[in-house]
């Protein structure tokens, strides 16, 4: 359409003095509430722990030497690799890509389910998927708490059903964790691969299969490389909130399922934290969710160049 396309010369240049000031208020929201937090927690994690809570204004890398290095209990020993740290970081990778693994294997199939059904339910699905974000993540994950717990209703279902001779030990388990981070971000997967297929043309697929091609060749060489946009945002978008969850690890789960978002929100609390360290766990994961966003980037903008 004529009227929005892009301006050029001196026209462009009245178009973009009317803009430009539109979009102040946006920027000062995101240097408000985006760059400045970020550029305070790289600041915070150059300082000194105060002993009481807090931080000293006194610059040092102590808090990611704490986090790789460690020199024994008194700190006379040869600098070794701290593997306590990097064992939850590796652990909340892990956690995070089986969630991401899970909820694509339930969200795929359910997003194509909506995405075919008649236009005038499709809406009534939708608002199925959305229903739990009515309410607060807290509340969600300790009713899931409840529900798998020794004397819970699933526990009591199963004994009272004769599949179970005692309760099934859930909670404090890896596999709670897993439920509470698959409950809690499965929309995420759905939604994005919904739009995705609700854009496809499925008549692809119909003559794919005039060339006798078999649904498992067709789903993997049509509907895929299709919908790959949509399934690669809900893995985004699922797996770098499960990175940094704490409500699931510290509610359904034990020390043995301790993740790097409960350790940065433990260093945040009382007058026993580490700020600096907190703030230096924060920044080395925000640093790898950052490598892993650019390098999906650059990897799309040259699957389009080519």
């Amino acid at each position: 359409m004529a009227g929005f396309a892009p301006k050029t010369g001196a026209e462009g240049t009245g178009y973009t003095r009317i803009v430009g000031p539109l979009l102040l208020p946006t920027w000062a929201m995101i240097g408000i509430f985006l760059v400045l937090p970020v550029a305070l927690m790289a600041v915070y994690s150059f300082l000194t722990k105060e002993f009481r809570g807090g931080v000293i204004w006194d610059f040092t890398t102590a808090a990611y030497d704490q986090f790789f290095v460690t020199r024994g209990l008194f700190g006379d020993e040869p600098a070794a690799i701290e593997w306590t740290y990097i064992g939850i970081f590796w652990r909340s990778i892990w956690q995070a890509g089986v969630a991401t693994l899970v909820c694509l294997i339930v969200g795929f199939p359910t997003a194509w389910f909506i995405a075919t059904r008649p236009p005038a339910s499709r809406q009534l699905w939708l608002f199925l998927i959305t229903i739990p974000y009515w309410v607060n993540l807290l509340i969600r994950t300790v009713s899931l708490k409840f529900l798998i717990r020794d004397n819970g209703p699933l526990n009591e279902s199963l004994m009272g059903l004769g599949l179970i001779d005692g309760p099934l030990p859930l909670v404090n388990t890896n596999l709670a964790v897993q439920l509470g981070l698959f409950y809690s971000y499965l929309p995420f997967m759905v939604l994005p691969i919904y739009a995705a297929v609700e854009r496809y043309n499925f008549a692809l697929s119909e003559a794919a299969a005039d060339l006798y091609a078999s649904r498992w060749v067709t789903l993997r060489e049509i509907v895929l490389p299709v919908v790959r946009p949509g399934i690669i945002a809900g893995c985004i978008l699922v797996f770098v909130p499960s990175l940094g969850a704490f409500l699931a690890p510290d509610l359904l789960g034990g020390a043995k399922t301790f993740m790097i978002g409960s350790l940065i929100e433990e260093q945040f609390k009382g007058s026993q934290g580490n700020w600096p360290f907190g703030a230096a766990c924060a920044m080395i994961l925000m640093t790898l969710v950052m490598i892993v966003l650019i390098a999906y980037a650059r990897q799309q903008s040259r699957a389009e160049g080519g």
